[in-house]
C-alpha cells in the first residue's frame, strides 16, 4: 500500500511539473508565462513576425492543389483510396525545421486536418488518418518534437468549417457550395438528414481537439479554417464551447479563425493581405471584424502562384527570394506577421525552388 501511495504522489508531482512546463519556443518569456501563459504566448507571437505554413495531405499526390476533391468532384470512396498510396517517404521533420531556421522563421503552421478530412496525426475518432496508411507515422508528432528541440513554435491548422469526408457535416443545400463537392450522384457515405445531425460532427471535432491538445501539449495554438463555412451557418457551430475547450485544455494556446468567428480569437489571419473583410455580406462577419480589427494580425501567402497544396502545373513559377523579402516588408508595414506557405510534393519532399528561395531570403535577412 505504501508503495502504491508513493507512486501516486510521484505521478501527481510529475503532472504538476508538466502542467507548468514552459514550451521551448517561449524561452525569454518564462516570467510572464508563470503569471499568464496566454499573455506570454501573445508577446512571443507579436515578436516572431515570420512563420512557415505547410499544406500537406492526400491531395498532394494528385499534384493539383488542396481543393482537387471538390473541383474535380472526385467521389468520396475514390478519393479515400489515396490513403492506400500515402507513404510520406520524404517528409523529414528535421529538414523542415532546419529550413525554417535558415529562412529566419520562428514558427510553423501545418495542416493537421484539411477539408478532405484526412488526419496527419494519431486519432481514435476516425481511421482516415496517417497511421492507417502505408506511411504508418504520426507526422504531427514528428514535427512537434523537432520544433520542441529547436525552439520553434508549432500551430496546428484544423479544418473546422469544412469536412468533405465526415458523414454529418452539413450539405451544399444548407447554404454553402463548398460544404460538399457538387456530386451528380448521391454519396452513400453522407448521412446528414437534419440539423441536429451536425452535433455528431461537432462531437467528432471536440474529440480531435482534445487529442491534439493533450498529445502535443506545447503547441503554440490552433489555426481554424475555413471561415466561410462558419459564416454561412453560424447557428450550427457552438463556437463558444469549442474555444472554451481549447482554453481549458491549454491555457497558453492561441486561437485563430481567419477574420474571426466570435471575437474571442487571439489574432486575425487574413489570406494574402486583402482578406480581412471577406464575408462582410454576413452580419456576423461585420460584427466580429469590428471586435478583432485592433488585434495582432498574420498575413498568410503561398510560394506557389495561388495554390496552397502542391500544384505541379506551376513548377518553375514559384516566388523568388526577392519576392519573399517584399512580402515580409509589406507585412511589417502594417505590423503583421507573414505566414509563408510551402506545398510539399506527394512524397513529402519540398520543391527545390522553394528551398532555394527560402534559404537565399534567409541569408539576405541575416546580412541586413
Amino acid at each position: 500500500m505504501r508503495t502504491l501511495i508513493f507512486i501516486i504522489l510521484i505521478l501527481g508531482l510529475y503532472a504538476c511539473n508538466t502542467a507548468h512546463e514552459v514550451p521551448s519556443y517561449l524561452t525569454g518569456h518564462e516570467v510572464t508565462f508563470r503569471e499568464n501563459p496566454r499573455s506570454a504566448n501573445l508577446e512571443w507571437f507579436q515578436e516572431a513576425k515570420y512563420g512557415m505554413f505547410i499544406h500537406y495531405g492526400l491531395y498532394s499526390q494528385l499534384e493539383k492543389g488542396e481543393w482537387v476533391q471538390l473541383r474535380d468532384t472526385i467521389p468520396v470512396a475514390e478519393y479515400a483510396k489515396l490513403k492506400d498510396t500515402f507513404t510520406a517517404g520524404h517528409f523529414d521533420a528535421e529538414m523542415i525545421t532546419g529550413l525554417a531556421l535558415k529562412a529566419g522563421m520562428k514558427y510553423i503552421t501545418i495542416t493537421s486536418k484539411h477539408h478532405d478530412g484526412f488526419c496527419l496525426f494519431e486519432t481514435g475518432a476516425t481511421d482516415f488518418n496517417v497511421l492507417n496508411s502505408p506511411c504508418g507515422r504520426d507526422l504531427i508528432k514528428e514535427l512537434y518534437e523537432a520544433c520542441e528541440q529547436k525552439g520553434l513554435g508549432l500551430f496546428l491548422y484544423y479544418s473546422y468549417g469544412a469536412d468533405w469526408k465526415h458523414p454529418y457535416f452539413y450539405p451544399r443545400e444548407a447554404g454553402w457550395s463548398a460544404a460538399r463537392p457538387a456530386y451528380k450522384e448521391a454519396q452513400p457515405e453522407y448521412k446528414y438528414e437534419k440539423e441536429a445531425d451536425f452535433q455528431i460532427y461537432v462531437d467528432f471535432v471536440h474529440q480531435q481537439l482534445t487529442e491534439l491538445l493533450t498529445q502535443y501539449p506545447n503547441i503554440a495554438g490552433i489555426w481554424f479554417d475555413p471561415i466561410m463555412g462558419y459564416y454561412n451557418r453560424p447557428d450550427l457551430f457552438p463556437i463558444d464551447s469549442t474555444y472554451a475547450l481549447v482554453r481549458s485544455l491549454s491555457p497558453h494556446a492561441l486561437i485563430s479563425f481567419k477574420q474571426g468567428a466570435n471575437g474571442d480569437e487571439d489574432f486575425m489571419a487574413p489570406e494574402r493581405g486583402g482578406g480581412a473583410r471577406v464575408g462582410q455580406q454576413f452580419e456576423v462577419a461585420r460584427k466580429v471584424y469590428e471586435l478583432n480589427r485592433d488585434k495582432p494580425r498574420e498575413i498568410c501567402n503561398t510560394l506557389q502562384p495561388h495554390a496552397w497544396g502542391y500544384n505541379k502545373q506551376h513548377d518553375g513559377n514559384h516566388k523568388t527570394a526577392a519576392e519573399i523579402l517584399e512580402m515580409l516588408e509589406d507585412a511589417a508595414s502594417i505590423d503583421a506577421n507573414l505566414l509563408l506557405n510551402v506545398g510539399p510534393k506527394g512524397d513529402g519532399s519540398f520543391p527545390e525552388e522553394d528551398i532555394r528561395a527560402l534559404e537565399e531570403a534567409g541569408q539576405l535577412l541575416k546580412s541586413d
